[in-house]
């Protein structure tokens, strides 16, 4: 991460909007809504995952990685792009390719003059207590719908983009539908509100002042 000026002291910190959820749910075609609304900045929380052969990366027992698993991210690095975002406006960001399981990249993200990020991302609940310890937390969503919807939308997304072989896709694919009540509920316990993309934003409208 590139150094960067001391924040102005007078200013407060942009607040911070997670939007976690299930793979395929929606959180970035919401958060791409919100953007393009309200002129705030998403942080994709899945450019922290890690490479594919760090040794620190969960594996199934099958002997492939497990990228659904919240250790197969680096949260510590995403915690603290969205403080230097938060502070200073601009953070330099890891550019990751899922199809190769590697970063690949650098890209600047910067705030402007919004006073709301976003943050979306399968594992964005995991932050919740980190950014609410530090007076960040503006609002947290799980983004959830019908989850066989999920699954092919999913699917589909996996497949046009060739993040990984088929087969792979199909049955990470059913593992995550089966897993997904338990997910939405993890993300919960963490502070996240399960909401429609819908009801997510007709609340967020609200908390910007919309009618």
């Amino acid at each position: 991460m590139t150094s960067l000026p001391s924040p102005d002291t007078t200013a407060p910190p942009r607040q911070v909007v997670v939007l976690a959820g299930p793979s395929g749910a929606g959180k970035s075609r919401l958060a791409a809504r919100l953007s393009a609304r309200h002129g705030w900045p998403t942080v994709r929380l899945d450019d922290f995952y890690r490479d594919g052969d760090d040794p620190a990366l969960p594996m199934l027992p099958i002997g492939l990685p497990d990228w659904d698993h919240p250790g197969s991210w680096h949260i510590e690095a995403a915690v603290t792009a969205l403080e230097h975002l938060s502070a200073h406006g601009r953070v330099d960001m890891p550019t990751y390719d899922i199809s190769t399981s590697r970063a690949r990249g650098r890209t600047t993200v910067t705030a402007d003059h919004a006073d709301v990020v976003l943050a979306e991302g399968i594992f964005a609940a995991e932050i919740v207590p980190h950014l609410q310890s530090r007076g960040l937390l503006a609002g947290a969503y799980c983004i959830r719908q019908n989850r066989w919807l999920t699954f092919w939308r999913r699917f589909v997304r996996d497949l046009a983009e060739r993040r990984k072989p088929p087969l792979v896709l199909w049955r990470r694919g059913l593992r995550l539908c089966h897993a997904e009540p338990g997910i939405v509920r993890h993300h919960a316990s963490l502070g996240a509100l399960p909401r429609s993309p819908r009801q997510a934003e007709r609340e967020l409208a609200t908390l910007v002042g919309e009618s």
